[in-house]
């Protein structure tokens, strides 16, 4: 992995890419932070994105796991000599849920491994709970297969 940082563009890349996507536009994605190798991202609460009937406004589980593909998805990105080029496919994907979202959600995901072939990610989701203090709801680990040259 190079220590080399992510240009600018690349991140205004992503982002219009986020907002031509119908799911991730829909969720309202957004990134915070991008650097070779880790990315924060946040999706700010919505009661679309709340379990029907749920007393305390939890959010569906998978939004979080999608957050956890997703920004695993775009950490591994980071570290291709050209982030924009390029393609992978989840070969793995594990989420372990903490307790109920019921606020914004951010997700940090930082590279673990990213090898000719293969790449590995760790992830941790958070959320404001209802006593004011950001707690994790849910971890996570993925693995990839990396196409570094595809077009």
């Amino acid at each position: 992995m190079s220590d080399d940082p992510i240009d600018a563009d690349h991140v205004e890349l992503l982002q219009a890419f986020i907002e031509s996507h119908g799911f991730l536009s829909w969720l309202d994605l957004t990134v915070e932070e991008l650097e070779r190798g880790r990315i924060v991202m946040s999706v700010p609460y919505h009661e679309k994105l709340v379990n029907p009937g749920s007393p305390v406004g939890s959010i569906h589980g998978g939004i979080a796991a999608t957050l956890v593909d997703t920004a695993s998805g775009f950490a591994l990105r980071s570290t291709f000599d050209d982030p924009t080029t390029g393609s992978l496919a989840t070969t793995d994907l594990n989420v372990t849920y903490l307790r109920p979202a019921t606020n914004d959600l951010r997700v940090e995901a930082e590279v673990l491994r990213a090898g000719g072939s293969m790449g590995y990610t760790d992830t941790l989701v958070s959320s404001v709970a209802p006593d004011g203090e950001e707690k994790d709801v849910a971890v996570g680990r993925t693995s990839y297969r990396l196409f570094h040259d595809a077009e």
